[in-house]
Formats: C-alpha cells, sequence, structure tokens
C-alpha cells in the first residue's frame, strides 16, 4: 500500500516553473542573437577600428571559438558549484564584458572583450538546459520545454537582424553589444527567485588537462586556417596539424578516464556521427553564407543596416517555419531523406550565387537565402533530434554537450573557412590606386569595410576607381566561397546520407 501512495512521485510543473522558463529563454536569444547581430556591425567597426583582415576575423571568430572551447568544460563546472549559481556567474561576467565590448578603442582590445564574453556566454548555455531538465520531470512537459528552448535560437536568429539593423541606423556600431544589459538584469533579478539550485551529487573531477587540450587543440586549427589564407600554406598548416595533433591527445584522454569531460565513445555510433556531422555543416553553411551576405548587401549593394537586415529576414523565418514543418514529415519519410535533403538546399543556395557570378542580383541572394534557410531549419531540427534519439537516456547529457559544442564550431569554421578564403580573395584582387597613405594602403588593401572608409577622403574620380575594384574583388572572392560551400554541402549530404540511412521513419 505504501508503495502504490509513493508511486506518483512526477510531478507536473505549474506557472512558476513556467516563468522560470520564460527567464531562462533570455540567455538562449542573447546568444543567438548575438552569434549574428555582429555581422552588421562588421561594416561599421571596419571604418571605426581599421582592423586588418586577419584581426576582423578573429573579431568575429574569437566569441564563438571559446564558447564552444569551453561548453563541455563549464557543464562539468555547473554539475559541482550548481547550475542556478554558474548561470548567475555567467550572466554577471557577460554584462561586463559586453560593455567593454561596446567601448572597446581598438581591434585588439574587442578581441579580448569578445573573448572573455565567450569564456561567460559558455557558463549560459549547459546551465539552461540542465536546469530544463532539473524543473520539468514530467517528460511531455520537459519535451515542450526543450522545444522552445531549440526555438529560442532560431527566433533569436531571426530577431538579430532587425535589432542589429535599427541600433546601427541610429548608434554605433558598439550599440549591438549592449543589448545585454536589459535582457540580463531581469535574469539577474528574477532567475533567484524563479529556478531551483540544482547539483550532480557525485560529480567527476574537473579535468584541467583536458580543459587545456580541447582550447588549445580549436585555437591551433583555427589560426592555421586563418594564417593559410593570409600567409601561404607553409605558414598555416604546422598550426593546422599542431591542432590535430592536440585534438587526438584530448580524445586519447578522454577514452582513458572513468568519468571522461566529453564522451568521445558517442562517436562509435554512425547515426551519432552523422547527425553532428550534418549540424556543424548547416551552421558552418548559414554563418559562412550571412558573413559576406550582410557585406555585400551595406557595401556593394549600398543598403543602410535596417535594409539589409529585413531583407535576410525570410531566410531566417523560414529557418524556423521549416524546422517545425519537418518534425512530422520523419513520421513517413526517412531521417536521412529530410537530412541531405536539407543539405542539398544548402548546396543549392550557394550554387545559385555561383552561377550569378558577377551579375549577381539582390533578389538572387535573397532566394539563395531562403534555400539555406530551408536546407538549415530541415537538416539541423531532424540532426540534433537523432543526436539524442541515437544514444541511450543515461547519455543524454553528453550527447546534448557535444551537440552544443557542434553549433559552435559550426559557427566558428563558417567565418574561420571561408571567411578567410573570401580575404585572401580580395587581398589578392584589390587594386589600391596610387598617392594613399601607408595607412590608407592598408586599410584598402585588408578588408571591403576598408576600402569604403577610405573612398570617403579621396577625390571623386579616385575613390570610384577604388570602390569599383575593391567591389570586384569581394565579389570574385564570394564566387570562390561559394564553390566550396556547393563542394562541401554535397559531400556532407553524400556522408549524412550514408551513415544515417538505417534509422527508420517511424522511431
Amino acid at each position: 500500500m505504501l508503495a502504490v501512495q509513493e508511486k506518483p512521485a512526477v510531478t507536473r510543473a505549474g506557472k512558476r516553473e513556467w516563468w522560470g522558463l520564460a527567464v531562462l529563454m533570455l540567455p538562449v536569444l542573447l546568444i543567438s542573437i548575438d552569434n549574428n547581430v555582429l555581422s552588421f556591425a562588421i561594416p561599421s567597426l571596419s571604418q571605426a577600428l581599421a582592423p586588418t583582415g586577419v584581426e576582423l576575423l578573429w573579431i568575429v571568430d574569437i566569441y564563438a571559438l571559446v564558447l564552444a572551447g569551453l561548453l563541455v568544460p563549464m557543464g562539468s563546472l555547473g554539475d559541482r558549484i550548481g547550475r542556478l549559481k554558474l548561470l548567475m556567474i555567467g550572466s554577471a561576467g557577460f554584462g561586463v564584458f559586453s560593455l567593454v565590448a561596446a567601448f572597446a578603442p581598438s581591434a585588439m582590445l574587442l578581441i579580448v572583450a569578445r573573448a572573455l564574453m565567450g569564456v561567460f556566454g559558455a557558463m549560459l548555455m549547459p546551465a539552461t538546459l540542465s536546469l530544463i531538465r532539473n524543473i520539468f520531470v514530467d517528460p511531455s512537459q520537459r519535451r515542450i520545454a526543450v522545444a522552445i528552448w531549440a526555438a529560442g535560437f532560431s527566433g533569436g536568429a531571426a530577431l538579430g537582424p532587425i535589432v542589429g539593423g535599427v541600433l546601427l541606423e541610429h548608434f554605433w556600431w558598439g550599440s549591438v553589444f549592449l543589448l545585454s544589459i536589459p535582457v540580463l538584469l531581469p535574469l539577474l533579478i528574477f532567475a533567484p527567485i524563479l529556478l531551483p539550485e540544482s547539483k550532480d551529487p557525485s560529480p567527476g573531477a574537473v579535468d584541467r588537462l583536458g580543459v587545456v587540450l580541447v582550447m588549445a587543440a580549436m585555437l591551433s586549427v583555427t589560426y592555421g586556417i586563418k594564417t593559410f589564407a593570409h600567409d601561404g600554406a607553409g605558414a598555416g598548416l604546422p598550426f593546422i596539424a599542431a591542432g590535430l595533433i592536440l585534438g587526438f591527445l584530448f580524445a586519447r584522454r578522454q577514452l582513458s578516464r572513468e568519468k571522461p569531460m566529453l564522451d568521445v565513445r558517442l562517436f562509435q555510433n554512425p547515426v551519432f556521427t552523422g547527425s553532428i556531422a550534418a549540424n556543424l555543416l548547416s551552421l558552418f553553411a548559414m554563418v559562412g553564407f550571412i558573413f559576406f551576405l550582410s557585406q555585400h548587401l551595406q557595401l556593394v549593394v549600398g543598403q543602410t543596416p535596417i535594409e539589409a537586415g529585413l531583407t535576410m529576414l525570410p531566410g531566417l523565418v523560414l529557418t524556423i517555419i521549416t524546422g517545425l514543418a519537418v518534425v512530422p514529415l520523419v513520421k513517413r519519410v526517412r531521417p536521412a531523406v529530410v537530412v541531405a535533403g536539407g543539405l542539398l538546399f544548402n548546396a543549392a543556395g550557394y550554387g545559385l550565387v555561383f552561377a550569378s557570378g558577377e551579375n549577381v542580383t539582390v533578389m538572387t541572394l535573397v532566394v539563395a537565402f531562403l534555400l539555406l534557410g530551408v536546407g538549415v531549419g530541415a537538416a539541423e531540427t531532424i540532426s540534433n533530434d537523432l543526436i539524442l534519439a541515437s544514444v541511450p537516456p543515461s547519455r543524454a547529457g553528453s550527447a546534448s554537450a557535444i551537440s552544443e559544442t557542434a553549433y559552435e564550431i559550426g559557427s566558428v569554421l563558417g567565418t574561420a573557412v571561408l571567411g578567410s578564403i573570401l580575404t585572401a580573395a580580395y587581398r589578392s584582387g584589390v587594386s589600391v590606386p596610387g598617392g594613399l597613405s601607408p595607412e590608407q594602403s592598408a586599410a584598402a588593401g585588408e578588408t571591403l569595410g576598408g576600402a569604403v572608409h577610405v573612398a570617403e577622403d579621396l577625390p571623386a574620380d579616385q575613390a570610384a576607381s577604388l570602390l569599383h575594384s575593391a567591389q570586384v574583388a569581394f565579389d570574385s572572392g564570394v564566387s570562390v566561397t561559394t564553390l566550396i560551400g556547393v563542394i562541401t554541402m554535397v559531400l556532407a549530404a553524400v556522408g549524412a546520407g550514408i551513415l544515417i540511412r538505417k534509422v527508420p521513419a517511424h522511431r
């Protein structure tokens, strides 16, 4: 009789828990918007701080790079000290260094501030998902809560261009970093009231060497890619090789530990591996496309930031719609078809821009981005579902951590690879007129934003010549990067189709 009375241990969440979820959505939206909105500030940022091409890529990349490298160790730290406590520390630190970034007087200080934002941002993401799983014990409610959590990423991506466009239309480039203040203040006030503290009663030891190895591996590979594009293979390949070796050592160390920080054994499952790859490469495609699209719309077409944001909005909204629409589709169609099909839509988007060449129009770019919206929405949604479905429930936490890390690595590589290639193509193709100061020549020869800024101080004929050369060089670089995007997405579609082909429609 006593056993019968104790059986209903699962309690359904009430209003307090759902209000707690609303609070937890604030950092999710913030992280998503922050990943996206900086692309719109690149033109005005380039003019104000005059970064080199490599510095500009680091400004974009360093945040997601640090965030990706620390997601797993910060998740372990939250297990030890408390997830709510980690969320509060992360929120406060993120707000402080957002202020530093907003008023950074130099490119180097902005890079440092963005790196520290990545450190504290890494405290936010694992804490939010862990708290959701702790708050919503009822499985049906938890599925709804996790779905809302996941939709926050796409919602933030859709809001980013609009909010960023409005801010940049009326304020300076640093205003995009001040978004964190009105978002994080309610979190700091209401989180201790609405959210319970939770810890792992028997957490594994913090793997300090593992943290160093994974961060060093990612930094080495990314720096090697940038150096490869800037200085050639001889300068970049040693760093890439060193990063791969460090990554191998990290994997070996995790295999030897009883409680690994990152359970690399999950990659023995082909469905898990194929889904992670599809997830990562979908973000690679989206972020790489946004990197050149936002610059082309503002610096080549001449749109204002808010006009560029509105031009991109349909593609981002379609990402959300497609993500919701494909969920019932996989009940009738194999997931491999949906994921591979999504990646082929990405290839089609890149291919449309490549086929247009120098005659690319705004409408062509809008259609191409719509194709990417369909592709990323389909591939990312189903691959995320497969990641959790392909592992035992007891290892869902490790699978989620790897999925979140893949999300950020895809963002990093999108700008690191495609952005570096675009920068290298621009530098080799632009023709800087004579008579400029060394500083002007360097700025115009490094980035399109630098060329536009220099042209403002030149006589009309000289300015027109520089702008035409810079825009042609930029678009020739776009042709190279879009071709690489097509090839990458086609290969990804083939690989994903093979690895997850055995998953049936009714799982």
